[in-house]
């Protein structure tokens, strides 16, 4: 029964319909796994639950958070341009460690972007995570590493739990494997879900002619 997974998911509140969605409460912050690091993240038209983000964190309000999915469509709905290099870059590293900073469109909450008029997007490549998107209403988080700001993120379910359990809801990555996931996930995870890494997302600007990387990670283009 999938009520019956409503404790073991995580220490707090989301929910699981009997038809297998996620209803993820007004100013619920959610705690999850990545391929990268462990992340922090909400539902991006819910500005309450981005406060409490950057309250958690202490984070610079100046910095945005990314829009995060289990497929590209959802987050080219929030971006206003796509380069014809940005395209390439997403068939060959999508899903994967690759954050992508496009103009934005109105969809965008500024509350997101920290009043900017770009947005980065990502798609990790980690099944949990792909399993999580694709059971809440429009398949996209917003989001930002699970951690206090200027010390690294949290390398485990256990640590994440002893330090922001009573911040946010931690979902067992675990659990999520239990459920079972649609056409769109499983395509874009038929390589298999590479094991947490530690190594934040390459961040590459494509807002010009060419692209320009903003933050070095484990992706070289």
């Amino acid at each position: 029964m999938l009520s019956s997974f409503n404790e073991d998911l995580s220490q707090k509140t989301l929910i699981c319909s009997t038809s297998g969605h996620f209803f993820i409460k007004k100013g619920e912050v959610l705690g999850f796994e990545t391929d990268t690091v462990w992340g922090l993240g909400c539902l991006p038209d819910d500005e309450l639950a981005a406060d409490k983000i950057y309250e958690i964190k202490g984070r610079d309000r100046t910095k945005p958070l990314i829009l995060m999915s289990n497929n590209i469509e959802s987050l080219l709905r929030y971006t206003s341009y796509v380069p014809e290099y940005a395209k390439i870059l997403m068939d060959k590293y999508f899903p994967g460690a690759l954050t992508l900073i496009f103009k934005k469109n109105t969809r965008v909450k500024d509350f997101v972007t920290s009043g900017k008029d770009t947005v980065g997007i990502r798609v990790p490549a980690h099944s949990g995570f792909s399993i999580l998107c694709e059971k809440i209403a429009g398949n996209v988080l917003a989001t930002t590493s699970l951690n206090y700001s200027n010390e690294p993120p949290v390398p485990s379910y256990e640590e994440a739990c002893e330090k922001f359990g009573k911040l946010a809801t931690v979902i067992n990555p675990k659990t999520l494997q239990n459920f079972e996931s649609g056409e769109k996930t499983k395509n874009a995870l038929a390589a298999n879900s590479p094991l947490i890494t530690g190594v934040s997302s390459t961040v590459v600007l494509c807002t010009g002619d060419e692209p320009v990387v903003l933050r070095q990670g484990d992706v070289y283009i």
